[in-house]
């Protein structure tokens, strides 16, 4: 009998927690906004490294669009709480002008091992994402479609940037989350492996030197999820509009459903070694939709909106397959009104251009920021 994957899908997110009044990150907030959250949310919010930061997870859900709902329902929820207690939620993958310095770790066990093992690298993690698990219950498949979907990693991450400032700065990348995120070990695109198998003595030799505990440590930009069988795709910066971030995981579970048809067929898609994917990751990182992504198929650099396009038509049937048309195709309108990056910087050199000093100017972006994270939530 022929292996059908579920191609369930969950939505991790972290948001920053801020003050509404100054913009400025909540460097202690209070510690009954989580109290109430796991309350009122039961194992689907909770503290993240730094106490700024606060992970929302829906609950597995059949569908794109139901998981669309849930992410809503998390934020307006969150959000909600979080004002109750003199905050405010943003989702971004970093702040405009808040200092890594200045923040405190979540007193937890497996945060307080991140700290001493970590150190500078890990107080610097003042950064958000979003991550989109996809149930591919095969060890197998999974191990397969691990290997065929890293070529689209950089296609994803152009689509959701939202981390153009850092510590006050315009750093002229569109996700700078990546920069700080890529100083943890064992980050970035992940090895080809032949089989699950393959894979699972790759993570005991780590376990048994005494390197991590186990797989969660493994913060590759996709990769098998240590708890769930689901392929976790991480790369993505955590997107500021909910439609957005709709419209990404509908992209992910398209394009390993259309991965999964090729296999049906006894086809596949081109492997290309990581260092060729690695100089597309580094032009979403630094350049999102605006400069172009290699098409390696014909070694030529093509817009993002070509490629973005060409994969829409792509997967059009794992689209309707999968009950996502809608979402998929908001595609386009990020393509047109650019990514959160854009409209952040927008916002801020508007601001100056209307005779705002630097400070204040950085204020407006968090004033957009809150705004734009709850748009749309109650529709």
């Amino acid at each position: 009998m022929r292996f059908n994957p579920s191609f369930s899908v969950g939505i991790e997110e972290e948001y920053l927690l801020v003050n509404p009044k100054s913009g400025d990150l909540a460097e202690n907030p209070p510690e009954n906004i989580f109290v109430e959250c796991e309350r009122r949310l039961p194992n689907l919010v909770k503290p993240e490294f730094l106490k700024a930061q606060i992970e929302s997870n829906t609950p597995v859900c059949k569908t794109v669009p139901e998981a669309r709902a849930k992410l809503a329902e998390l934020r307006a929820t969150v959000s909600e709480i979080a004002q109750a207690h003199g905050c405010a939620i943003i989702a971004a993958s970093t702040h405009p002008f808040s200092k890594w310095q200045n923040q405190n770790h979540t007193d937890r066990e497996r945060y307080n091992v991140l700290a001493q093992d970590l150190q500078a690298v890990v107080r610097r993690l003042l950064i958000c994402g979003m991550h989109v698990h996809v149930g591919i219950d095969d060890d197998e498949l999974r191990i397969d479609l691990l290997n065929q979907v890293a070529y689209f990693l950089p296609h994803i991450l152009s689509l959701t940037t939202s981390s153009p400032f850092w510590q006050g700065e315009v750093t002229g990348l569109m996700s700078y989350r990546l920069s700080v995120f890529d100083e943890l070990p064992r980050t970035g695109i992940p090895n080809t492996f032949d089989s699950f198998a393959e894979y699972q003595r790759h993570v005991v030799a780590l376990v048994n030197a005494g390197l991590i505990e186990d797989a969660s440590k493994l913060w590759w930009d996709v990769r098998p999820s240590q708890r769930y069988p689901t392929l976790e795709m991480r790369i993505a910066d955590v997107c500021t509009n909910i439609d957005d971030a709709a419209a990404v995981a509908a992209l992910f579970c398209c394009i390993l459903r259309m991965l999964y048809r090729l296999k049906l067929k006894n086809q596949r898609w081109r492997h290309y070694a990581s260092m060729l994917i690695a100089e597309n990751r580094w032009r979403a990182q630094r350049y999102g939709i605006d400069e172009g992504l290699v098409d390696f198929g014909i070694g030529e650099i093509v817009p993002v909106s070509e490629l973005i396009e060409e994969i829409i038509d792509l997967v059009s049937e794992d689209a309707e397959a999968l009950q996502c048309q809608t979402e998929l195709h908001h595609l386009r309108i990020i393509l047109s009104r650019g990514t959160s990056a854009h409209r952040q910087r927008t916002v801020y050199h508007t601001a100056l251009s209307q005779g705002l000093d630097k400070p204040a100017a950085l204020k407006s972006v968090v004033d957009f920021l809150m705004d734009e994270t709850l748009a749309g939530v109650n529709s």
